[in-house]
């Protein structure tokens, strides 16, 4: 598909064959400046910015924020993956719902449990499993972080807390809102996509990181799916 039959973005740069999809388009842009050579604004149609450039490696890398939530993520996908992308890792957010989890730390999603409205409106059901490839590429690159389910919702403020009980004692380790409907998209469309996210607030009693915190852990999520994408 032509730049010019998609939507919602409107590139002024090629997209890469392999992504980073962060839900933020401040981290996007913070993404670019850490990540690419001389990076070009691909989109900023609807404040989704995003970019495209060379990596360290010397390969080409674009970086595109999804927005937040499913509905979002499922059209920024779609659209990328009609201009190229092949290979897409998701580097975002998440609440912590089980023990042990710190905040800052990475947890890479070896399966996602689809509890949003737009992964199964695309026919996802249970729990969808990641690309393997992709998947251990990002433990190998990160190898000090936690892999285990992850689940996906559409509201950041639930006031039913029994639900965040329900989704620990089905064995997810940390809510996020946008990995469930990539790897539906990523499975529907015949492309890898995998997921790997920094904890930012402990759902339990709402404790956040703060935000130098954050920006080191997103720099550290960067990196790791750039060396997943190698």
């Amino acid at each position: 598909m032509s730049a010019a039959a998609t939507i919602h973005l409107r590139p002024h740069e090629d997209v890469a064959e392999r992504v980073l999809v962060p839900g933020d388009p401040g981290r996007a842009l913070r993404l670019a400046q850490l990540l690419l050579e001389k990076p070009k604004m691909l989109n900023h149609n609807r404040g989704l910015w995003g970019y495209s450039g060379t990596a360290a490696d010397g390969a080409a890398l674009t970086i595109q924020s999804t927005g937040m939530g499913g509905p979002s993520t499922a059209i920024v996908l779609e659209e990328l993956i009609d201009l190229g992308a092949r290979r897409i890792v998701r580097v975002g957010t998440c609440g912590a719902l089980a023990d042990g989890l710190e905040l800052g730390g990475l947890l890479i999603a070896d399966g996602v449990l689809a509890e949003d409205g737009t992964s199964r409106a695309l026919g996802a059901s249970g729990t969808i499993a990641p690309d393997p490839g992709l998947t251990g590429a990002l433990a190998a690159a990160a190898p000090g972080s936690r892999t285990g389910l992850v689940v996906s919702s559409d509201l950041f403020y639930d006031p039913d807390p029994g639900r965040a009980r329900a989704w620990a004692d089905a064995g997810a380790l940390a809510v996020e809102m946008e990995a469930a409907t990539l790897l539906a998209v990523a499975a529907r469309r015949g492309v890898a996509g995998a997921c790997v996210l920094t904890v930012s607030h402990l759902v339990a009693g709402r404790v956040r990181i703060g935000d130098e915190a954050l920006e080191a852990a997103e720099a550290e999520l960067g990196r790791t799916g750039l060396a997943a994408l190698a």
